[in-house]
């Protein structure tokens, strides 16, 4: 069985014991989690969510709390001789999905 959710404003697709990276969440490492925006649950039977599937829930446990890796953005501007070198590091949380209720 797996289920789509969102959170973070992404959507992912996840499966029991799977682990997956979302933008942060203010949960500490160790606890559990719900995910309730659940817009598909697959498997033998789908249940499509409009736009959520209606008491169906994902329970996650937090693993880490962590960044992602480093994004360079370089402008530069032509006949100028002017540049500019910014880097980014996303804030992330790991989780480790431990069930799917339908």
């Amino acid at each position: 069985m797996y289920a789509i959710i969102e959170t973070g404003g992404k959507q992912y697709r996840v499966e029991e014991g799977s682990r997956i990276s979302v933008e942060k969440l203010l949960v500490k490492p160790g606890n559990t989690i719900t995910l309730d925006k659940v817009l598909m649950i697959g498997g033998g039977e789908a249940k499509i969510g409009t736009p959520y599937v209606e008491g169906s829930t994902v329970t996650a446990e937090v693993v880490e709390q962590g960044r992602g890796p480093r994004i360079r953005v370089f402008k530069r501007w032509r006949r100028n001789d002017s540049r500019r070198l910014k880097g980014h590091r996303q804030y992330l949380t790991t989780l480790r999905i431990t069930g799917i209720s339908a």
